[in-house]
């Protein structure tokens, strides 16, 4: 039902229309008594196989909607519904920033992929936590970036920010120095800043009564040289992990006419880059740190695919754009399958 009546008429849409029209509508419907049931009842799967404890965390499942998507924290409860076993918001800047000017969202159809230059638009940590008082029990990771207009030099004033403000309400961070759509942001990729943000950071992770995981996003775009950096950075941080990857600026075999947009790209152009650099992680470090694998995840194929490659947990974001919430489900039931095998 989703790919031949819903998605024909949500991509009917300007990308951020159809992405203001699906919050909207799932809101309003998620208000009805019966429907949060009913929508649990149709995509949730689960059992005690499906469970993960990862980084201190018990997941219910090992499936979750990557960051981008609700940035501002306004869906997490009725996205939940959806069958995820963890919701991660952001990326979240201290002050509220507008993003980078429209038009900015595109679709690849020819491609199944899409290129964003968003700009970590967001309303700001504040309002975002304002939210997040209201959860209950879904499991949220928060994922923390800069403002625009703070120079790389003072960063990690921004990212300790948001670190102290959202610490009692999310269960896990993820560092995020690799989109490309702020200026100069990935240079914090490089081994010194890096290291002093992550550090820190920890720093002050340490002086909590409990410590929350934090996690590091990287590019697909990272040399070998630079993954074996990133090896040597989360063992001598002591971060819980990585996640794999973010969007890419590369831009190889493309057949859609908007291909040449600045910005990320993400989806299926991204599955087998963002596998091989889990792979290449996870084996280089000898498994020493759980990966979170996203990227191109469009089939059950692919989810156990970043799995058998080292990944402890996938995220969606493009590939249920595309495919719906049916494939939390059905990634869960073949999951599922597996481990009862």
């Amino acid at each position: 039902m989703y790919k031949y009546i819903i998605r024909p008429l949500l991509f009917s849409l300007d990308p951020e229309k159809a992405h203001r029209f699906t919050f909207s509508y799932l809101k309003f419907i998620c208000k009805i008594p019966f429907v949060p049931a009913l929508l649990s009842a149709l995509f949730k799967v689960e059992h005690p196989l499906l469970e993960r404890e990862v980084f201190g965390i018990k997941f219910k499942n090992p499936v979750g909607l990557a960051a981008g998507l609700d940035k501002d924290a306004k869906l997490y409860k009725e996205l939940s519904n959806l069958g995820f076993g963890f919701i991660e918001i952001g990326t979240l800047t201290p002050k509220p920033q507008a993003g980078n000017p429209k038009k900015r969202l595109f679709r690849l159809i020819e491609d199944s992929g899409i290129i964003n230059r968003m700009g970590f638009n967001n309303e700001g940590v504040e309002a975002a936590i304002e939210r997040l008082k209201q959860n209950k029990n879904v499991l949220i990771g928060g994922n923390i970036g800069k403002n625009k207009v703070t120079p790389n030099e003072e960063a990690v004033s921004d990212y300790l920010y948001c670190f102290e403000h959202l610490f009692d309400y999310v269960n896990y961070f993820v560092v995020n120095v690799s989109s490309p759509n702020t200026p100069n942001l990935r240079t914090l990729q490089e081994k010194e800043p890096l290291k002093h943000i992550l550090n820190t950071l920890q720093q002050h992770n340490l002086q909590k009564e409990k410590t929350k995981p934090i996690l590091l996003k990287i590019a697909p775009d990272l040399t070998n040289d630079q993954l074996m950096d990133i090896i040597e950075i989360v063992k001598e941080t002591e971060i819980a992990g990585v996640i794999a990857t973010n969007t890419t600026i590369e831009r190889k075999e493309l057949k859609s006419h908007n291909q040449k947009e600045t910005g990320g790209l993400s989806g299926k152009p991204l599955t087998q880059r963002s596998t091989e650099v889990i792979r290449f992680l996870h084996e280089k470090s000898e498994g020493a740190f759980p990966i979170i694998g996203v990227g191109g995840i469009f089939t059950e194929k692919d989810a156990l695919e970043k799995l058998a490659a080292g990944a402890s947990l996938i995220q969606l974001y493009t590939g249920f754009i595309y495919e719906g919430a049916g494939l939390v489900k059905r990634i869960n039931r073949v999951l599922l399958k597996a481990n009862r095998i």
